[in-house]
C-alpha cells in the first residue's frame, strides 16, 4: 500500500543538502524512489557492488556523479555505511552546484568515527513512522496498538512483522555495527525500558530491573537515541511560582515497536497502558508535525516537584495536556490551570476522546481528530 508523505523532498533541496535521518523501514528508501527517481543520481549503499565498491575507494563516488552531468541532485542512501563518503562530499559542495540528500537510520557510528558532518553545508530532516495526515481512515484503535510504521499498519499480522522489526534491530543496527558488547542484558534493558515508555527516566530502578549498572543504562539510553529508535523529552525548567522537575521521560519512537519490545499482550480501553499509548500517540504527532514543518520550537513537558504536569509544550506558546477519557471533568485541567499561574503560555489545550468541543475558560476542550486537523492544516494552534 502507498501513503503519501507530508515530507517534500523537492522542496526541502530546492536551497540546501540534506542530511535525511529516520529508524529503519520509516520508509527512507520508499520516498526517494517515489520523489526522486530519475531526478536524481541515487546511490544505494544496501547493494553489495555500491558497498564493496565505495568502501575500497570512496573516491569514486566522483566518477559516478561525473556520469550523469545533467543532474544536480545526489542521493546517498544509508551514508553510515560508509562515513569516509562525507569528505568526498565535502569537497563536491565547495566545488559545484551539486545538493546532496544523505540518509541513515543512524547517526552513532558517524559520531564515533569521526566523520565529516559538513560544517553546516547540510542541514537536518527527519522521517517518522506513518502519521495521522498521511492514513486514509486512520483507525486510532489500529494504530495503539500497532503503530504507524509502513510495513507494520496495513499488514495482515502485524505481530509478525513487529517481532521481526525487533529482531532485525537487535541483530543488524545494535550486534552487527558493534554498538554494544553484550546483547542479552541490552535486550532485558529494552523491555524495562518499553515498560517504563513516557516515564520519568531513573537510571537506577532501570538498572536494578534490567541487571546492569545505572552508567550502563545511561549508555544504552544513548544507543537508542543515535539509532533513532527512541528520544527524550526534556522537561520544561523556566517556572517561577512552583519549582520543576528536572529529569527527562524517554519515548520510543512507535507505538507498535513499544508494544513489541515490552511483550504486550493486550491493549484494554480503560487501562493505564492505554492511556499512556494514547498520550505517546499524541507526543509522536506533535513531534513529526514540528519536524516536517521546519519549526524550531522545543518539544518539553512539565511537571512540579509537588505533581502538577501538563504532558506536552511547544516552545513556551502552547500547553497541550491528554486525557484518554470520552468525558472529560474539571479534574482533568487542573495541570493546564497550575500552569497557567506562570503567566507564560498562549494557548491552552485538553486534548481527549470527548467528543464535545468546548471551552472552559481560558482552556480549549478538543477531541483528537479536530486537534490533529488543526495541528496539520498548516495554520498550526496558536
Amino acid at each position: 500500500m502507498e501513503y503519501k508523505r507530508s515530507l517534500n523532498l523537492l522542496s526541502l533541496l530546492e536551497n540546501k543538502s540534506f542530511f535525511l535521518f529516520g529508524p529503519r523501514s520509516t520508509g527512507k528508501t520508499w520516498l526517494i524512489k517515489q520523489q526522486l527517481q530519475g531526478k536524481a543520481i541515487i546511490i544505494g549503499l544496501l547493494t553489495s557492488d555500491n558497498l564493496i565498491r565505495l568502501t575500497q575507494n570512496p573516491g569514486e563516488i566522483k566518477d559516478i556523479i561525473l556520469a550523469h552531468p545533467e543532474k544536480k541532485l545526489v542521493v546517498i542512501d544509508e551514508i553510515q555505511k560508509i562515513p569516509s563518503l562525507l569528505s568526498e562530499v565535502h569537497q563536491l559542495l565547495d566545488t559545484s552546484d551539486l545538493r546532496f540528500l544523505l540518509t541513515g537510520s543512524s547517526a552513532r557510528k558517524l559520531k564515533k568515527g569521526n566523520a565529516d558532518m559538513l560544517a553546516g553545508r547540510a542541514w537536518n530532516a527527519s522521517l517518522f513512522p506513518l502519521t495521522f495526515l498521511e492514513i486514509d481512515e486512520f483507525d486510532l484503535e489500529h494504530y495503539l496498538r500497532w503503530g504507524g510504521l509502513p510495513q507494520v499498519y496495513p499488514s495482515r499480522k502485524p505481530d509478525e512483522e513487529l517481532s521481526a522489526y525487533v529482531e532485525t534491530y537487535l541483530r543488524e543496527e545494535i550486534l552487527a555495527e558493534g554498538l554494544i558488547r553484550k546483547l542479552p542484558p541490552f535486550s532485558r534493558f529494552l523491555k524495562t525500558a518499553a515498560l517504563s515508555n513516557g516515564q520519568l527516566i531513573n537510571f537506577t530502578e532501570l538498572g536494578n530491573d534490567a541487571a546492569v549498572s545505572p552508567s550502563t543504562v545511561r549508555e544504552y539510553f544513548n544507543v537508542l537515541t543515535d539509532t533513532l529508535i527512541g528520544f527524550q523529552l526534556e522537561p520544561w525548567l523556566s517556572s517561577k511560582k512552583r519549582k520543576a522537575i528536572q529529569t527527562a521521560k524517554f519515548y520510543f519512537f512507535d507505538l507498535g515497536v513499544t508494544h513489541a519490545l515490552a511483550n504486550t499482550k493486550n491493549l484494554e480501553r480503560n487501562s493505564n497502558l492505554y492511556g499512556a499509548s494514547f498520550e505517546q500517540f499524541i507526543g509522536l504527532e506533535l513531534r513529526a508535525y514540528l519536524s516536517y514543518s521546519r519549526i524550531k520550537e522545543n518539544l518539553t513537558f512539565w511537571r512540579s516537584i509537588n505533581g502538577q504536569e501538563v504532558d506536552f509544550l511547544i516552545g513556551e506558546k502552547v500547553a497541550i495536556e491528554v486525557k484518554a477519557t470520552n468525558r472529560i471533568t474539571s479534574s482533568d485541567t487542573k495541570g493546564l490551570r497550575t500552569l497557567a499561574e506562570e503567566g507564560v503560555f498562549k494557548k491552552y489545550y485538553l486534548v481527549s476522546q470527548d467528543e464535545t468541543i468546548m471551552k472552559k475558560d481560558f482552556i480549549e476542550c478538543l477531541h483528537w481528530k479536530e486537534f490533529l486537523n488543526r495541528l496539520w492544516s498548516g495554520n498550526g494552534l496558536e
